[in-house]
């Protein structure tokens, strides 16, 4: 859904040399009030109004803070990616990186913010709905957009949970329009069972389709309840709804894995849900993706044409892709991950080489997974269609942040102008696919392995390494090896390798999504997977002709505490905000 801008709330009051009583009954100009609401059009305005914000942008903070691809609080602080750009720039996203989390951070103000904004604009659709002011709507028309709202409440909602735990869960019973302290209520509850329940009953009123794009739909509101069922590791209730997505949902892979990544394959027949996102529609490019739009090569000869530089694929991460000459990934057999081998010696790479001064040939001949290079941006590979990845000039500060940048939200250069916002070029409409069926797969893999049906996690996961096997190549100068692991594997290595691969899998195929970070946590392994990760992308590095260089430095030393660190600090103004007959209601996390 695109967003539209529904209110304007500016007033041109014209004042006279003399006043009279009916000066102050005036009502504002350009405001909409609950009385011009109440009806169909209203009701739906403020639906939309609620699903604007799921791009993160509109809840009046800097948008970066609240994106849908939660890129600082997922991506970052998960080992796929660094912060990027230079150390002096956006301190706060370093001292997130670096788990050096204070409550003041405005980062984690600005997602609370938005996060209890798109609660509060789904409540009110809801309130607005059922009431008996609204007379040109049919019981049926009323229960969807309820049905859309608690959809998009319990989506706001569990974007919060994921981030602090304990959260005030408000709905539209505790909400009172008129009462400023209505919402002012301890965090002292679990919240699962309310999200659960929107989620519920969103999957038993909503139409299998919709007419419009980006509407939710019941196979939405099913995929997204089994995932919270997932966060609960209630593995069973959640297969059981996997299943019947995956065989009655009529959502299938896509043959090539990267048309869940160009905007010309947007809304395809793998996605369940997806953000919209819009350009030259009017608006000054808000609604193309502002969320994101520091995510940049740092070049003008580059997509977006310059700036930001920042959100970069760790070295960690592209040393992930590696493959045996098997073509399996070099993994372990401890669940979490730090059995693993890949990231022994590092895959080549242009560190510390400037392209003017010194050549660089990079070896291709190292077997990978496919989906790197459709992932990360590295120098001497294919770039879409804007030819070898050049490396130093693209990025900001090498020395500090590494030689790779991003690739999965960029738009080829074909598609310049059609895709990209007239005045920005960082503006753009290739959607954020929020749940697909690639999610539902491994998923399901999860669960088949949490349960003990290895062959049948196994089965799973090889249907998303087949389609990486099968499907298109960045570019057929490189030695992509990939195959599907041989059959009886998972069991003949047990629960703990079959768990790692699963999860290998699901970081090869989201890698830079933004999920990463909270699956560590909900997997029990963020502790020694992290502090692995930071005490190895801190050291030099070596890669595979011997050639030495920096890495990230700045890790050296920092470290992820069990206990403390699985959630972040709520924001210190909104417990003081939350004060109620002179004490908050809000308790802070221990952080």
């Amino acid at each position: 859904m695109k967003k539209l801008i529904t209110f304007a709330l500016v007033a041109i009051v014209g004042l006279s040399t003399s006043c009279s009583d009916s000066f102050f009954d005036i009502q504002p100009q350009g405001a909409a009030s609950l009385t011009s609401l109440s009806n169909k059009n209203g009701v739906n305005a403020l639906l939309i109004g609620a699903y604007s914000l799921l791009d993160g942008v509109g809840a009046g903070n800097t948008g970066r803070q609240s994106t849908i691809s939660n890129y600082v609080f997922g991506g970052i602080t998960s080992g796929d990616a660094v912060k990027g750009t230079d150390a002096g720039d956006q301190p706060e996203q370093s001292f997130i990186e670096q788990f050096n989390w204070l409550s003041d951070n405005t980062y984690f103000l600005g997602k609370w913010q938005h996060t209890y904004d798109g609660v509060a604009r789904a409540n009110e659709a809801i309130l607005l709905a059922k009431s008996t002011d609204v007379k040109d709507m049919t019981d049926a028309e009323r229960t969807q957009v309820v049905a859309e709202a608690r959809f998009l409440r319990g989506h706001y909602h569990f974007e919060g949970k994921k981030m602090w735990n304990m959260i005030p869960y408000i709905d539209e019973t505790v909400y009172k329009r008129d009462d400023p302290n209505s919402t002012k209520i301890p965090n002292d509850k679990d919240i699962w069972p309310n999200i659960e329940a929107d989620f519920k009953y969103a999957m038993e009123n909503l139409p299998a389709v919709q007419a419009q794009k980006g509407r939710a739909t019941k196979w939405a509101a099913m995929t997204y309840l089994a995932k919270a069922y997932i966060f609960q590791k209630k593995w069973a209730a959640a297969k059981t709804l996997l299943e019947d997505v995956y065989n009655n949902s009529g959502k299938k892979l896509v043959a090539n894995y990267h048309d869940n990544y160009r905007n010309t394959t947007n809304n395809n027949i793998e996605s369940i849900f997806e953000v919209e996102f819009s350009v030259n529609d009017g608006s000054t490019g808000n609604n193309g993706n502002a969320g994101d739009n520091l995510n940049w090569p740092y070049s003008a000869n580059a997509p977006g044409r310059g700036c930001c530089g920042f959100y970069l694929p760790s070295q960690n991460l592209v040393n992930a892709f590696k493959t045996s000459s098997d073509g399996l990934p070099l993994i372990g057999d401890k669940a979490d991950g730090t059995a693993d081998t890949y990231n022994m010696v590092d895959l080549p790479n242009d560190q510390g080489i400037r392209s003017s001064t010194i050549e660089f040939n990079l070896n291709k001949s190292i077997p990978v997974d496919p989906r790197l290079d459709w992932t990360v941006g590295r120098r001497g590979v294919q770039f879409l269609d804007w030819g070898p990845m050049p490396g130093f000039p693209w990025i900001r500060d090498q020395n500090y942040s590494g030689p790779y940048t991003g690739k999965k939200w960029m738009y080829y250069l074909a598609d310049e102008g059609s895709s990209t916002h007239s005045t920005s070029k960082r503006a753009v409409n290739n959607n954020y696919r929020l749940l697909k069926m690639s999610s539902v797969i491994l998923w399901l893999a999860e669960c088949e392995a949490e349960l003990g049906n290895l062959s049948g996690a196994e089965t799973y996961v090889n249907i998303i390494r087949n389609r990486a096997k099968n499907g298109s190549v960045q570019d057929p100068t490189v030695n992509y090896v990939i195959n599907p692991y041989p059959t009886g594997t998972f069991a003949a290595k047990g629960k703990d390798y079959a768990l790692n691969a699963v999860r290998m899998e699901s970081r090869l195929e989201f890698a830079m999504e933004g999920h990463r970070f909270f699956d560590l946590v909900r997997w029990g392994i963020a502790g020694p997977y992290l502090n692995k990760y930071m005490a190895e992308e801190a050291k030099n590095g070596t890669d595979m002709t011997g050639r030495t260089y920096n890495k990230r430095g700045y890790l050296a030393g920092k470290t992820f505490t069990t206990g403390k660190n699985e959630y972040f600090p709520l924001p210190n103004d909104e417990i003081l905000n939350s004060q109620k007959d002179g004490k908050p209601t809000l308790k802070q996390n221990n952080y």
